[in-house]
């Protein structure tokens, strides 16, 4: 299976390197978008395309790229990008940002591919071993240890291409085919952390939503978000046929995650799901204080 399930963080590994949803070919990019242009950036794994389905045939106008979701996150920082699918924590590491649309990457229960593998009991974890590919999901991790154990252990990276039995840590963050994959080894515990924080707070989990920086007049791109969207929920049967043979999994799995173990829509209980997220993660000194949820609609 490939690690592209759901690396939400996106929190969450690798996917095909394409630059654009358009043929570019070799040819060097503009050094200037002209200003009509709304730079949108997007991500290409099997948890966003319910989100990104016809996109660049509903934004014509648009530039539509694809990139990891951290690297989105840092274009948008800079202004290289005016809309893009972000991880949620980099929302609230960020500033003058707007949530523009309603659909997002949420869980209201077990989301499958993002778990915590402990050696020992929580309260008793000294060492984490941290996905690489993660950081939404590394701020939950450390949040719901914290919070429910008063423990914040030490911390330390997993690289993408090692498995869990590769640390000695006394508890491993993984995500995507790492955490859909069963270890051969036994665990004190084992948590799948969109079941984790739902039981917990009775909320849901957002993973990450699309973002866009206040200045950027987006009324359009907006609406054509939501309806890539619904285009998307309506052809998921469609969407995991189609891509489950490129991750090498069989359709009914694809199928099964995208309709059970993942939400897009940013509904008044996700964004409850944000604001205590939000909250806990400023409390914890994992992001700033001061930085606002804002959402245009």
């Amino acid at each position: 299976m490939n690690q592209q399930l759901l690396a939400t963080e996106f929190e969450i590994s690798v996917s095909e390197p394409v630059n654009s949803l358009r043929a570019t070919g070799n040819s060097p990019k503009p050094a200037r978008q002209p200003p009509s242009t709304v730079r949108v950036g997007a991500v290409s794994y099997l948890n966003s395309k319910p989100l990104v389905e016809d996109l660049q045939e509903l934004l014509p106008e648009a530039t539509v790229s694809l990139d990891y979701p951290s690297r989105l996150a840092d274009q948008l920082s800079v202004g290289t990008l005016d809309v893009a699918l972000i991880p949620s924590v980099e929302y609230m590491r960020g500033a003058d940002y707007e949530i523009i649309s309603d659909a997002c990457v949420a869980t209201r229960g077990p989301v499958l591919s993002v778990k915590l593998y402990s050696r020992v009991d929580p309260g008793a974890i000294r060492t984490l071993a941290l996905d690489e590919g993660s950081r939404t999901s590394a701020t939950l991790a450390r949040i719901l240890l914290m919070e429910r154990f008063g423990v914040d252990p030490a911390r330390q990276p997993l690289p993408i291409e090692m498995s869990v039995q590769h640390t000695d840590a006394d508890a491993v963050l993984v995500i995507g085919d790492r955490a859909m994959h069963a270890p051969t080894e036994q665990f004190h515990t084992v948590w799948d952390l969109g079941e984790e924080w739902l039981a917990w707070t009775g909320l849901p989990f957002v993973f990450a939503m699309w973002v866009a920086r206040r200045e950027v007049a987006s009324a359009h791109v907006e609406a054509m978000l939501s309806e890539s969207r619904n285009r998307g929920i309506a052809r998921i049967p469609e969407i995991a046929k189609r891509e489950a043979s490129k991750l090498n999994i069989p359709v009914a799995n694809a199928e099964r995650y995208l309709t059970e173990n993942l939400y897009f829509r940013l509904t008044s209980a996700e964004r409850s799901g944000l604001r205590l997220f939000q909250q806990l993660a400023v409390q914890a000194g994992l992001a700033p204080e001061g930085v606002d949820l804002v959402f245009r609609n």
